[in-house]
């Protein structure tokens, strides 16, 4: 499984990320998160990154123009869209992007079935809260092109590791406290979902 963790919020915590084997880290420009980080500091933490890892922003109801405008500034690869978004909004998203369900009930899951996507369990402030998702909904679903995130810890791994999830996406599960990772938890969340 491709790992990705969410909320870096120092260079520090980036680079445990990367030599920990993360494929993605995710920077939050949700200013109402705790892990909440402006994009002239991600773009300190970002050029520093190697090439081939992936540059995540996290945006809750913003315009597709300031998107574009931050992903730019902060040297960003993808966008994740964690607020509903129709077809004319993405027609003026220059990004390449990834969308997020924010699933309330299993027929959520099955939405944009043909894309890669971002399934998280809902809730009111957008994620981050370590709040999992009925893992059950997933039995008969082909969850070759889903990124699993939602309370997610390095010792749940192997009992979704039959799910044949694209990847994993993680913020809570691998802290101290918002904003910032816990190195060992870091290091055991990847390597579970590697190994």
């Amino acid at each position: 499984m491709r790992v990705k963790i969410c909320g870096i919020t120092s260079a520090r915590d980036a680079f445990t990320a990367v030599h920990a084997g993360a494929d993605a880290v995710g920077f939050i420009f949700y200013d109402k998160s705790p892990r909440y980080i402006t994009p002239k500091n991600a773009k300190k933490i970002s050029i520093l990154l190697p090439p081939f890892v992936q540059k995540i922003g996290v945006f809750v109801n913003e315009s597709a123009k300031n998107i574009d405008k931050i992903c730019k500034k902060a040297k960003l690869n993808y966008a994740q869209l964690h607020f509903d978004v129709d077809e004319k909004f993405l027609s003026k998203l220059k990004t390449p992007y990834i969308k997020v369900i924010r699933a309330r009930q299993k027929s959520d899951i099955m939405k944009y079935k043909d894309e890669y996507r971002l399934i998280d369990a809902f809730t009111e402030n957008f994620g981050g809260e370590g709040k999992s998702i009925d893992l059950s909904w997933f039995d008969s679903a082909d969850c070759s092109n889903i990124i699993l995130a939602g309370g997610l810890r390095a010792d749940m791994l192997d009992g979704i590791k039959h799910f044949g999830f694209y990847g994993v996406d993680v913020s809570s599960g691998v802290e101290i406290t918002h904003g910032k990772k816990d190195t060992q938890k870091v290091y055991d969340f990847i390597k579970s979902a590697k190994n």
